[in-house]
């Protein structure tokens, strides 16, 4: 697992709402240590993803523009603008 999350905050276009989840989801894995949710732990999981999603959607909303944008695309856009490129 990556351990750093990308910054979705400057992107343009702005975030996308899976980027957004993606990142969420990377968060809850790495600070609970589930890679793979089990019936024990998917409800908790998935609570914490969504909650962590709203929060980070209305963050993101808040702040103010950055001066510059981040140094590194998000996950999802890489795979797309190499998808496009082949």
């Amino acid at each position: 697992m990556c351990r750093n999350i990308t910054t979705l905050r400057g992107l343009e276009p702005a975030a996308t709402p899976a980027e957004i989840e993606a990142g969420a989801r990377q968060y809850v894995r790495k600070i609970s240590g589930v890679q793979k949710t089990s019936r024990a732990t998917e409800v908790a999981f998935e609570r914490a993803v969504a909650e962590i999603t709203e929060v980070t959607t209305r963050l993101l909303t808040e702040l103010p523009p950055r001066k510059q944008p981040p140094k590194t695309e998000p996950p999802l856009r890489r795979s797309s603008s190499s998808t496009a490129e082949a």
